[in-house]
């Protein structure tokens, strides 16, 4: 493997011949369709290569933002990426001295602080996210923001709650494959 290369590639994003750039989505504009959900997952499998997992997070707040139908051939193959991001947490490349940061704060934040096109889901997504983080990293490391849950009477959604809602407001199936990745 070349010296640039930290990590394998994560087997459940789509391999990449080159690396992507933040000058490839730049080049999408403002489409947010299925191109652009498939540069994220490409981006995010670039980031995860390079030994950069916190950035690679990042690529999937950016996924599952995109405006799909669901009907999409690409995300019949590569559906929202629950599972990169079980991966990812559970393969806890922070050990390798890589930065991985704070997952479960960051989704609690990022939850709590939606807005834009489509917040509805995108805060449910984050959510099943947080969840994935909760399951996967010790609290001790990754706790969540106590003092955001306390200022802001904040309830963080249980399981149930999450995977009722992303049956609600996702995509056909997705609360499903949200599930599946909680095991």
């Amino acid at each position: 493997m070349p010296e640039s290369l930290q990590n394998e590639p994560c087997p459940l994003l789509p391999g990449i011949r080159d690396p992507v750039t933040a000058a490839d989505s730049r080049a999408l504009g403002e489409e947010r369709g299925e191109a652009f959900y498939k540069l994220c997952l490409e981006y995010a499998q670039t980031k995860w290569i390079a030994g950069l997992p916190a950035q690679s997070l990042l690529q999937f707040n950016r996924a599952m933002s995109a405006d799909l139908r669901g009907d999409e051939e690409f995300l019949a193959a590569h559906p929202i990426p629950y599972a990169p991001v079980a991966w990812i947490l559970k393969t806890r490349p922070d050990r390798k001295g890589q930065f991985l940061a704070n997952p479960r704060r960051h989704w609690q934040h990022y939850a709590t602080r939606m807005s834009g096109a489509r917040s509805e889901i995108r805060t449910w997504r984050a959510w099943a996210c947080y969840a994935i983080a909760s399951r996967f990293l010790p609290h001790p490391e990754f706790p969540h923001d106590i003092e955001q849950v306390k200022s802001e009477n904040l309830v963080i959604p249980d399981e149930h709650t999450i995977g009722r809602m992303l049956g609600e407001f996702g995509l056909c199936g997705e609360s499903e494959v949200w599930q599946l990745a909680l095991k």
